[in-house]
């Protein structure tokens, strides 16, 4: 007895059973490439029939293979497309590393700069205290020095003398100015000349002279001779 449930149109949409819905739905998920299919059909065909062509089986095949090619050679059509990104980005990065260095590296010699100058400032202020300090101690060791000339050097005023002898010496504060060196005058403020020939000596040293490194805390004041 025949099936009730067949229909006798087969395009109608409820005569189509679930397998083959569930083989449509699959082909639209994946669907094939119609050149691709077009040719794998002919070559089903050629090698289907009664007598089978070995040329057209043959081409049939080649073409396959070449259609094969080029959907492969699309496929990978993307990856130079990817590499030449990936490029892009590394270049992108090392460039913003290399800006980064460079601000690096200029920051480091500014604060290089910063901090030579503040030391060189800072040294400055330091010489400049001690030379202040110095030159108002000067007047107290020429005072030292007369009582000395006269022989008044002795006792607890001898023993201030060293001790103010021994801090000059620790603010690296140096005397200059003595008998029968070159005159300079620079270094030496002369208030009488008694030589007669070119070259000039001090004779006598009326007031020593003091400097503090290279600094000239006072000129030495001479009397010049040959």
């Amino acid at each position: 007895m025949a099936d009730t449930n067949w229909t006798d149109n087969p395009g109608d949409p409820g005569a189509t059973d679930e397998e083959t819905l569930d083989a449509r739905e699959a082909n639209d998920v994946n669907p094939v490439a119609p050149e691709v299919d077009a040719v794998d059909q002919e070559l089903q065909d050629i090698l289907a029939g009664e007598e089978a062509d070995p040329v057209a089986a043959a081409e049939a095949v080649a073409d396959e293979q070449e259609v094969a090619e080029e959907v492969a050679a699309d496929a990978a059509g993307a990856g130079p497309e990817a590499a030449a990104a990936e490029l892009d980005e590394v270049a992108q990065l090392q460039q913003q590393l290399d800006e980064t260095t460079d601000d690096l590296k200029r920051l480091s010699a500014e604060y290089a700069n910063y901090r030579r100058r503040v030391e060189r400032d800072r040294a400055g202020v330091i010489a400049g205290a001690k030379a202040e300090v110095a030159e108002k101690l000067l007047p107290l060791m020429d005072d030292m020095q007369l009582a000395e000339s006269h022989g008044d050097l002795t006792g607890p005023l001898k023993a201030a003398n060293d001790k103010l002898q021994s801090v000059l010496a620790a603010i690296k504060v140096e005397s200059f100015g003595a008998e029968g060196d070159e005159f300079n005058p620079e270094l030496h403020e002369a208030v009488q000349d008694t030589s007669s020939g070119e070259t000039k000596v001090l004779g006598t040293v009326l007031r020593k002279g003091y400097r503090l490194g290279d600094r000239i805390l006072r000129t030495a004041m001479v009397i010049i001779t040959d």
